[in-house]
């Protein structure tokens, strides 16, 4: 494992670990749902301008776009429901790893780059299908939030496994 999917699994644990040490309210799952994404929007940005292989640069600009489209929804479903995301331990620490991640990203370029950063979102794919899991719909108490998630949930699922299968090619 080298150490940005090393980071990137730290990460993971948090989200999976923390939620589940203390269960979070409809507030603190909308600020997690929202800064998840927004860590793979931002990841996607750089990957769609930093990459030269085309298949990595295609990947990186539709996780951009879904995600994109996962927050508005996140976003427009909280007004909604007047409920104001609520920053929390699980969401500094997506914050703070999707910031190490671009870091880490930023020192790489050419082939090593793609590498790096597909394994970041198989990575990230798999610990927010986690999350989503164990803790995000278990606890999410409002029924349209917890209903957006299962909504957007086969998105990661099949984000997962577009990244295993570049993944898989990058590795020839």
């Amino acid at each position: 494992m080298n150490k940005l999917s090393l980071t990137l699994a730290v990460a993971a644990f948090a989200v999976a670990g923390a939620v589940q040490a203390q269960a979070p309210d409809d507030a603190q799952i909308a600020h997690i749902v929202v800064t998840a994404n927004q860590v793979d929007i931002d990841a996607g940005k750089l990957a769609s301008t930093k990459s030269t292989n085309k298949d990595v640069q295609a990947f990186a600009k539709q996780m951009v776009a879904d995600h994109t489209g996962v927050n508005q929804q996140a976003t427009a479903l909280a007004t909604k429901l007047k409920v104001t995301p609520k920053d929390n331990p699980t969401s500094e620490s997506l914050a703070k790893g999707g910031k190490d991640n671009i870091a880490k990203l930023n020192t790489l370029s050419g082939a090593a780059f793609d590498k790096a950063y597909v394994d970041n979102e198989v990575t990230y794919h798999q610990a927010v299908l986690d999350a989503l899991d164990k803790t995000l719909i278990p606890n999410a108490k409002n029924e349209e939030l917890k209903a957006l998630m299962v909504k957007v949930r086969p998105a990661f699922v099949s984000h997962l496994d577009h990244a295993k299968h570049l993944q898989a090619t990058l590795g020839k």
